[in-house]
């Protein structure tokens, strides 16, 4: 019971709202976060900590960069949650537009050299290899 208290209560704020609604694409850098969501570093970085001490994030180290993805997203109770907040997410006009900014982002190297993969998250890995949306 308390893994699923921890869980909702990083659903129980906006930004960390946005955050995951943008980590449904795929693993993202925090600059990538930070440049969609037109938020400082720290407080990216306050939330992100949050979502992946909630156990609904994890993140990796490459040389000064920390990347980070949806924990778990297709096993377990992670599975229909991150389903259930994909469709959820699909009817606000303001994750479609973070949505949208992030593509953008992505297409033009603004931070990384991420590849968009639209909900790559969500599906195997090699059903959206290749695939630009």
């Amino acid at each position: 019971m308390r893994e699923l208290e921890q869980l909702f209560k990083g659903l129980a704020d906006q930004t960390r709202l946005r955050i995951l609604n943008l980590l449904l694409h795929g693993e993202l850098c925090v600059c990538d976060i930070q440049y969609v969501l037109e938020s400082s570093q720290p407080n990216i970085s306050r939330h992100l900590t949050y979502l992946k001490n909630s156990r609904l994030v994890l993140d990796r180290r490459e040389g000064a960069r920390i990347y980070y993805r949806l924990a778990q997203p297709k096993e377990g109770v992670h599975k229909p949650l991150f389903v259930f907040l994909r469709e959820a997410f699909q009817s606000s006009e303001a994750m479609d537009e973070d949505s949208r900014k992030l593509k953008s982002a992505v297409e033009t190297g603004t931070c990384t050299v991420s590849e968009w993969k639209p909900f790559s998250a969500l599906v195997p890995s090699r059903a959206v290899s290749g695939r630009r949306g």
